[in-house]
């Protein structure tokens, strides 16, 4: 695992630095490659379950997302929903580690998040209104589940699950933030290199 997490590190940082001043190729390169890298992580994984093949399912899903971005405009609705798929792999895989339990702050906080950023937003998204806001959805859904599963079962495995989705949370407030209201200094780095290290995160749950 050390060469391939020094692999992932080193191309996804190259990525991050290019999407604050780099050149345009060196972010068309490395963002394929660090996830490709992180699913060649995941495929190493020692999987105890059939259900750790989510995380790999949910990585194609978001390599076939960013694709997706790198073609015109309209290719943003298949993107949306490339991403929106990985994440509801993601949930499955959660979801299928724990019972039921509910800690009621969580939900709650994620509600208030989601309301906030989609009120924000939600003038700027034109025809991708309900497409965005339903990915949104189920990035909180995701969130919440890692949390509960975490609650309910605090191991490193369900912690690394937890602070990975996260990120991916933080990542997609910044990612739309920044696209649809304001840009801002350093934007795609920081939503880029959160992106990076919630997949990574996750990834890395397989391996506790």
């Amino acid at each position: 695992m050390l060469w391939s997490f020094i692999a992932v590190l080193l191309s996804g940082w190259l990525y991050v630095d290019a999407s604050y001043r780099g050149p345009a190729w060196q972010r068309w390169v490395f963002k394929p490659l660090t996830l490709l890298l992180l699913l060649l992580l995941a495929w190493q994984a020692p999987l105890a379950e059939p259900v750790g093949y989510l995380v790999l399912a949910g990585l194609v899903a978001t390599l076939a997302g960013d694709a997706l971005t790198l073609l015109p405009r309209q290719q943003l609705l298949y993107a949306t929903g490339a991403f929106f798929l990985s994440h509801l792999l993601y949930t499955i895989y959660f979801a299928s580690q724990m019972s039921m339990s509910f800690f009621w702050p969580l939900p709650l906080a994620l509600l208030v998040i989601g309301a906030a950023l989609i009120a924000t937003i939600w003038t700027r998204l034109d025809t991708l209104r309900w497409p965005v806001c339903t990915y949104i959805g189920m990035t909180l859904v995701m969130v919440w589940l890692a949390g509960e599963l975490y609650f309910f079962r605090p191991t490193d495995t369900s912690f690394s699950g937890f602070v990975g989705a996260s990120l991916l949370l933080l990542g997609v407030i910044v990612w739309l933030g920044s696209h649809y209201r304001k840009r801002f200094t350093g934007d795609s780095a920081i939503a880029a290199a959160c992106y990076f290290a919630g997949h990574f995160m996750i990834v890395r749950s397989l391996y506790l």
